[in-house]
């Protein structure tokens, strides 16, 4: 049979899709065939309605997919409508936004069934089950409405990675999506995440499996891992079939989790493989040893959640139970091996106040990792954190519904004054930490800091597209001083100490 696959990404940051990669794989393993529209402005013209309906009647599918992230879900229902106007064709929708809201999805009437969870085999059961003619209804991870009622079954367990055949690369433009993303290139060696973080879709989905299987966390098998041998397996393809990768980046939640695979996975990588990578690592979950490991096997960046530098709001608001001076000590492992350190972060959080931004203003500035990436808080459906964001009466659900992305603005309201402020902030937070950073530009950027905050709103509305190329004159102006700071760097959103860019300059050049 025929599937397509349909993946919105509109808006937003380049993607890859993990999930439709594998389950290509199982797919084409059992004999069917898959193509994939990959909607993303990066890889060209969106289509319009009727370019889409060609695309579709071209390619003639028996099974549509769809796999839809929250901020995503607006976009997806347009280019389903579209669709539905032509066909009449199963069409489904996968992903985490149809296993938290799968009533608001399947109530679109956009869509016959939704699938919950990880599907890799469950899909491959539906397409088979529609080809020979049968009735998908049974069918464990899949929903369904029946005289208007919301019917899902329970899910299978979590699939076994080492069995899965090796992901799809070909149903992407693979080799312009590693172009378009100057080199750099995905890979995940596990699954999974032993925290439970209020705004994290995580404990939604352990909650469920438990509940559904009706285990015990210690037995759902939800961390799981590909064995090392499969993942060095994996890159050699991608190095004899792709050309111009330049980093690796492990997408992992969780890379450094377990330190017996760390190491054996940098014994085996050093061995076969000079191109540096990047991996996630938890303040609980790094030390001396697998930062020696990981710096050993050429390790460039190691990537740490921080999300507030307010320990009230990362223990009240987030769950997350970490210290501003182990966050610190993390962020020198790090530097103590020679490794870079990009650190993420969020503001306009539910509950939060300006001090509490400040907070984090001044842990980033204090530890000064290599670089950092902002972003606003967004509530997930289903999540803790979307009911925190409710109760207090945070969400504009007419902005959240319209949303494509949550770098450019939020869709909580605090009020004018704060909401300002958070604009603010947003627009370009490197200026903040450099005029805390005790460096030698903090002056210049804490001048530039007060000129913003004593602005209102309609005189921020008149500069504030003009701050990315004011921060271009700033560094520049810094450069020629000799002074380190953080400019804006690689996306709109993320600051990077210069002695970082202005070392990948000079190899560049050379």
């Amino acid at each position: 049979m025929r599937v397509l696959f349909v993946y919105p990404n509109a808006g937003s940051q380049l993607g890859f899709n993990y999930g439709l990669a594998h389950m290509s794989a199982v797919l084409k393993q059992a004999g069917h065939q898959v193509k994939l529209i990959h909607l993303a402005e990066e890889l060209g013209p969106l289509p319009d309605e009727a370019e889409l309906q060609a695309m579709v009647r071209a390619y003639d599918p028996g099974v549509i997919g769809f796999s839809v992230v929250t901020n995503q879900w607006h976009y997806a229902k347009q280019t389903a409508s579209w669709i539905r106007k032509q066909t009449r064709v199963p069409m489904v929708c996968g992903g985490i936004h149809a296993t938290v809201a799968p009533g608001q999805v399947l109530g679109s009437g956009l869509f016959d069934y939704v699938f919950a969870g990880e599907c890799d085999t469950a899909f491959l059961e539906f397409v088979n089950t529609v080809e020979q003619g049968g009735d998908p209804s049974g069918i464990r991870n899949l929903g369904f409405l029946k005289d208007g009622v919301l019917h899902m079954n329970p899910v299978r367990p979590f699939p076994d990675l080492e069995p899965l055949p090796m992901k799809d690369y070909s149903i992407f433009d693979f080799q312009r999506l590693i172009d378009k993303k100057n080199g750099w290139v995905g890979l995940m060696a596990s699954r999974g995440c032993p925290f439970q973080c209020t705004y994290c879709f995580n404990h939604l989905i352990v909650k469920k499996y438990r509940a559904e299987l009706n285990v015990k966390f210690s037995e759902l098998n939800y961390i799981r891992h590909f064995s090392v041998s499969e993942m060095i397996a994996e890159i050699q393809y991608l190095l004899d079939n792709y050309k111009n990768i330049r980093m690796f980046i492990f997408d992992d939640d969780l890379f450094t989790y377990n330190a017996e695979y760390l190491i054996a996975f940098c014994e085996a990588y050093q061995k076969v493989c000079r191109i540096p990578f990047v991996v996630n690592a938890h303040v609980h979950f790094f030390d001396q040893k697998r930062a020696r490991a990981l710096a050993r096997a050429g390790c460039k960046i190691v990537k740490l959640g921080l999300e507030s530098g307010s320990p009230r709001v990362r223990r009240e608001i987030m769950r997350r139970y970490t210290s501003n001076k182990d966050i610190a000590q993390t962020i020198r492992y790090a530097k103590d091996e020679g490794m870079h350190t990009s650190c993420f972060v969020m503001i306009g959080l539910p509950g939060e106040t300006r001090e509490n931004v400040m907070e984090t203003i001044q842990l980033l500035a204090e530890a000064k990792p290599g670089r950092f990436r902002w972003t606003y808080f967004y509530p997930y459906p289903g999540t803790e954190a979307y009911r925190i964001s409710e109760q207090g009466g945070y969400i504009d659900f007419e902005k959240k519904e319209k949303l494509v992305n949550f770098t450019d603005t939020t869709c909580l309201d605090f009020g004018p004054e704060q909401n300002l402020f958070l604009r603010k902030v947003g627009r370009v937070m490197n200026w903040f930490v450099n005029a805390h950073a005790q460096m030698d530009c903090s002056d210049v950027y804490k001048k530039k800091v007060d000129e913003l905050l004593a602005l209102d709103e309609a005189s921020w509305e008149a500069i504030e597209d003009t701050l990315e190329a004011e921060d271009k004159r700033l560094s520049e102006q810094m450069v020629k001083a000799g002074k380190t700071h953080y400019a804006i760097k690689y996306n709109r959103f993320m600051g990077v100490i210069s002695d970082y860019f202005l070392e990948e300059e000079k190899a560049r050049n050379q």
